[in-house]
């Protein structure tokens, strides 16, 4: 996937590279393909990576391959990473960010000899450790990927070419990490809620439950309320006020997360959801967003999170 620019605007347009920014290198220690959240359970994961296959192999001869953009109309163009993003989101599992190099922090590190299906499997053409593809394991050998411009999607056996050899990275398993819990808890059940209206919320200076209209923090109120949890405000300094402090290195689904417009600055301007491995929900005027903590400007806009549940 050939890298692009985007800027702090946190535009809903998918495609590019989160605000140009080189992303440190991951040096993942592998892990046995034993390793699975305990609430989860093997079979549910096994449900979600058929789906995932489903869905992928049925784009087949009718996407197209770009490093830009996508649709979600005919014809489907896809870069590398947006191809596995837009599946995995077709099936409930948001995995927050279309960059490979975000991709590859996220889930457990796998050996590539205890791959399973819906594994992501990264690599880079350059000789180096920083990703410029992806694909995801499918079974017996093979990866489906949005391979080039002259290929499209494809399905390929690892051992085909010394391309999956010679540039392979690693493997990260995302499911179940990116999966609920079985049984699903609160925070996931806000997590889920808060995803489910996204592109169907209009957001701006009023907040009208009945008519999906809100202010940022009129729709975190909306959604902690829709599961029990009166947070008791709109008002974004009050809010920051409520529940415990939690540090950035324990936050847990369902946390809520402050950043400022200026650095330095302990107002904050905007909240987020914390949704888990890394990931936040934020409602802003562009709708609900869904982005990767790693992005340097989190890192640099970040004030605190607070536990409410």
């Amino acid at each position: 996937m050939k890298k692009k620019f985007v800027t702090t605007t946190l535009s809903v347009v998918i495609g590019f590279s989160a605000l140009g920014v080189s992303p440190t290198v991951v040096h993942p220690i592998e892990a046995s393909a034993a390793t699975i959240n305990s609430q989860n359970n093997q079979q549910a994961v096994e449900v979600k990576a058929n789906q995932l296959i489903q869905t992928a192999k049925s784009l087949i001869g009718k996407a197209t391959y770009s490093n830009s953009v996508y649709k979600d109309t005919f014809p489907y163009k896809f870069s590398c990473a947006t191809f596995l993003m837009y599946i995995f989101e077709k099936n409930g599992v948001d995995l927050g960010t279309y960059n490979e190099d975000y991709m590859m922090k996220q889930g457990t590190p796998v050996a590539k000899n205890q791959l399973q299906k819906g594994d992501l499997l990264f690599f880079d053409s350059r000789g180096g450790k920083v990703p410029n593809h992806v694909a995801m394991y499918i079974g017996d050998n093979k990866v489906i990927h949005m391979a080039d411009p002259k290929q499209n999607i494809v399905i390929s056996d690892l051992n085909s070419k010394p391309y999956y050899k010679d540039n392979y990275i690693t493997a990260r398993r995302v499911l179940p990490t990116l999966l609920p819990a079985n049984p699903a808890t609160k925070g996931d059940n806000i997590v889920a809620k808060t995803i489910s209206l996204k592109g169907k919320v209009k957001m701006g200076n009023v907040n009208n439950a009945a008519q999906l209209r809100f202010t940022a923090t009129g729709f975190v109120d909306y959604v902690y309320k829709t599961n029990g949890v009166k947070l008791g405000t709109t008002n974004m300094k009050e809010l920051m006020k409520k529940g415990t402090t939690i540090s950035r290195s324990n936050l847990k689904k369902g946390d809520l997360v402050f950043f400022n417009s200026t650095k330095g600055s302990k107002t904050p301007t905007m909240v987020a959801i914390y949704a888990g491995d890394h990931r936040i929900i934020i409602p802003n005027s562009n709708g609900v967003l869904t982005r990767v903590l790693f992005v340097d400007y989190y890192n640099q806009h970040y004030i605190t999170a607070k536990r409410v549940l």
